[in-house]
């Protein structure tokens, strides 16, 4: 079946070796689009550290579509929420508590800040901070409530640090919320029904797709559910072992423009 929507993920997968979008990935997608084909950046990232990316695409507008938070949102590129899946204020206790135990640093987002309970933030919070244009505030857990719309909890430290930590997360928190490592120095923590995958074949639907229609393309674990998810699941030859044993195709690595070959070979061809 003819493909009519591509979701692609940024880092490690859009973006090359140096963090940049190649000349080619950039001519693939806008010959996909000029066919008439969808692209959506799919990402952990919120929609504003997606936006250099799309201002280069030239995608803009709210006919055209970001997944954002890992999934645990869908929007328009001008910022309507199309489907939304945020922590409840008991996760958030509950997850900011365990940070405690686990002596890890501990971070919240939301569409518009990120959040820290820990003064001396971890540089990788700050990095991120400058990554998705998001400011960083303290803020002791006291001072949240639960009006606070928050798109995904994190554990953020030295890969050596979540390396300890990820096997004493407890079952239980894992059953409750999807839980899924997207970096060395990450651990994303989200509401149980947001995920890649679940965003991606909601927005399908709304948009009256099949998975046969839809190709998604990625590298790491927190791809995963959208390669499941999708006709034409593309794993980047960089990618994570599971990943590429869940891909219908491997593709080269994002240092050889894997994105665009994808593209040539399943849209352009």
């Amino acid at each position: 079946m003819t493909i009519k929507l591509i979701a692609i993920d940024i880092d490690g997968t859009l973006l090359n070796e140096k963090h940049q979008l190649a000349p080619a990935t950039i001519e693939a997608i806008t010959a996909a689009r000029n066919k008439g084909v969808k692209v959506v950046l799919t990402t952990g990232r919120p929609l504003s550290g997606v936006s250099p990316y799309l201002k280069q695409l030239n995608i803009s507008g709210n006919e055209e579509y970001a997944i954002t938070f890992n999934g645990a949102m869908v929007q328009t590129l001008n910022g309507k929420v199309i489907l939304n899946h945020t922590l409840s204020f008991d996760d958030f206790l509950q997850t900011e508590m365990l940070s405690r135990k686990l002596k890890v640093h501990y971070q919240i987002e939301t569409t518009d800040k990120i959040y820290v309970t820990n003064k001396d933030q971890s540089p990788y919070t700050t990095a991120e901070g400058y990554l998705v244009r998001l400011p960083i505030e303290y803020k002791t857990p006291e001072e949240f409530n639960e009006q606070m719309l928050m798109s995904k909890a994190m554990y953020v430290d030295y890969p050596e640090v979540i390396e300890r930590i990820k096997e004493q997360i407890p079952a239980t928190l894992k059953d409750s919320l999807y839980v899924v490592q997207s970096e060395p120095y990450f651990i994303e923590i989200m509401n149980k029904a947001a995920s890649k995958g679940n965003a991606l074949k909601g927005l399908a639907e709304s948009l009256h797709l099949t998975a046969d229609q839809v190709m998604a393309i990625g590298d790491n674990n927190n791809d995963l559910t959208m390669i499941k998810y999708a006709g034409t699941g593309v794993a980047m030859g960089n990618g994570m072992d599971d990943v590429k044993k869940a891909a219908q195709f491997v593709t080269k690595t994002n240092k050889e423009d894997g994105v665009a070959y994808a593209i040539q070979k399943y849209v352009l061809a």
